[in-house]
């Protein structure tokens, strides 16, 4: 993790940026100055620090969590296979164009033995972006062209051949929007991945690591269980595109943000989201060792359960989950009610036996 000075800092962090740096500077005098104590002034500005950082952290706004979704440093697709992971061979190509950088997958040895389930080989894959502006410009952001969602379509079918259950990580702006990809076939590549993951025989987790925005994300995101993390968002578009769309300016981002209730804490009360993975206070790039943890062990004890069940049961129960969402009844007054999900989520269903 980059030191204070070094962390790129997003708006409502600034004042606890400002106590930190007070604070490290009363240490600095205080260990230099032998005739003055501050230790006292220390502790209580450390107090202070402490409180601050719970009250910023644990009262997040929608869109300060969009904010920390989308910080620079935090973890992507590639950290998680190799902290999570051995022996990645990345597999390219769709067999039909060319390969896509924005997604990148490949078989591995996930390392469950490390959260109380076993070692195994699993398909792993998911949207990567960049680091810096070269990266950023070959991975165009993490947001794929048809060809990523055509090599992800091969490799999850190639782990059904072999019986492998499929990982996928989630975090992107959104499929590309330049011409070429509507030229070869963006939203076709789309819909047939929706389609095939429906009806893939092995069981499938996905995990919203970062962005989840529209059809991008979902067109790897169909899956027995859908996992996200504390300070991720998922949504069929991204605040400042509905707020362009609804006000004509992305002035009301934040407004939109609330509308969308994008969250981890919306979605699993929508019963969307089967289980919100914590992490570190601040987000998962303040300690990426911890948000690797989490997430280890979420998805070892979902491969846990998932691995009981028989191909047929493990379908059906994908397409009742995804049958469970959205639904809606029209009232006497003719207008539309929403629905909420049935108490039973899918989890508690994919996680009995046959």
């Amino acid at each position: 993790m980059a030191k204070n000075s070094e962390r790129p800092l997003l708006e409502f962090e600034k004042p606890l940026f400002e106590l930190e740096q007070r604070l490290d500077e009363m240490r600095s005098v205080n260990e230099d100055t032998v005739e003055v104590d501050l230790s006292d002034q220390i502790e209580a500005l450390e107090k202070r620090v402490a409180e601050l950082r719970e009250s910023i952290y644990r009262n997040l706004t929608r869109w300060q969590r969009v904010q920390i979704a989308r910080h620079p440093l935090r973890p992507y697709t590639l950290d998680y296979i190799d902290n999570l992971c051995e022996g990645f061979v990345e597999l390219h190509g769709d067999r039909l164009f060319m390969d896509d950088p924005a997604i990148v997958g490949g078989f591995v040895k996930f390392k469950g033995s490390r959260f109380g389930y076993r070692d195994r080989t699993v398909m792993m894959l998911g949207h990567q972006k960049g680091r810096d502006t070269t990266s950023r410009k070959y991975r165009r952001f993490g947001m794929p062209n048809p060809e990523g969602y055509r090599k992800a379509k091969r490799l999850m079918k190639l782990a059904a051949k072999y019986g492998k259950p499929v990982v996928t990580l989630l975090d992107t702006p959104g499929a590309y929007p330049g011409l070429e990809a509507e030229e070869r076939g963006q939203a076709e590549a789309i819909a047939r991945n929706l389609f095939e993951m429906s009806r893939l025989p092995v069981p499938i987790i996905v995990v919203v690591i970062g962005e989840g925005a529209s059809g991008g994300a979902l067109g790897i995101g169909v899956g027995d269980v859908i996992l996200m993390m504390e300070n991720a968002w998922y949504s069929v578009i991204s605040p400042e595109s509905c707020s362009s769309i609804l006000w004509r300016s992305w002035d009301h981002k934040e407004d939109a943000a609330r509308a969308l209730k994008l969250t981890a804490p919306d979605l699993s009360d929508l019963g969307i989201v089967d289980e919100v993975i914590p992490e570190p206070t601040g987000g998962a790039h303040h300690d990426p060792e911890a948000a690797f943890s989490s997430v280890g062990l979420a998805v070892s004890s979902w491969l846990k359960k998932l691995e009981k069940r028989k191909p047929a049961k493990l379908i059906q129960a994908r397409i009742e989950k995804f049958d469970r969402i959205g639904p809606y009844e029209i009232r006497n007054n003719g207008q539309a009610a929403e629905i909420h999900p049935p108490t039973e989520k899918s989890a508690e269903v994919n996680s009995a036996t046959d």
